[in-house]
């Protein structure tokens, strides 16, 4: 007998991604939005020489500015893996925690931006909202009801 509920021959499956490695991808994702969207800023008129005379991203380039800028960026890289090796609660808190931090941080910077920082904005934006949404959503076993 054959079954009529099954997907033509050849039909690709297309088994559901594990949440850690959607959080992985997305935190990947992000992580280049904010490195293309720092590379294209160098190509801003002025914006070189101006590193040149010494200034960091935000304010005098001091060993103190990089580090916190350095330690800024780093985190949502580091997220990439965190996501996969740290366990579920963790993950899932500091996926949340981080996200709304960084589309806050995001958002502050976007008034007064040049349109294709506005447009990586935008995304990473996206980017943090799916992370933070994602997390709070993290699926939960069914409790085992005795009879």
């Amino acid at each position: 007998m054959q079954n009529t509920d099954a997907a033509p021959a050849g039909t690709l499956l297309d088994p559901p991604l594990p949440r850690r490695l959607m959080l992985s991808a997305l935190w990947a994702s992000l992580t280049f939005c904010y490195l293309y969207g720092d590379y294209f800023g160098l190509y801003k008129p002025g914006t070189l020489q101006h590193m040149l005379d010494g200034a960091g991203p935000m304010g005098p380039a001091t060993q103190g500015s990089l580090l916190f800028v350095a330690l800024l960026l780093v985190v949502p890289g580091l997220m990439v893996f965190l996501a996969l090796a740290l366990p579920a609660r963790v993950t899932r808190w500091l996926s949340i925690g981080l996200a709304l931090f960084y589309a806050a941080f995001v958002a502050l910077t976007m008034p007064g931006a040049w349109w294709f920082y506005l447009a990586y904005s935008s995304i990473e934006l996206l980017l943090c909202g799916a992370i933070a949404w994602l997390a709070w959503r993290w699926p939960r076993t069914t409790p085992v009801s005795i009879r």
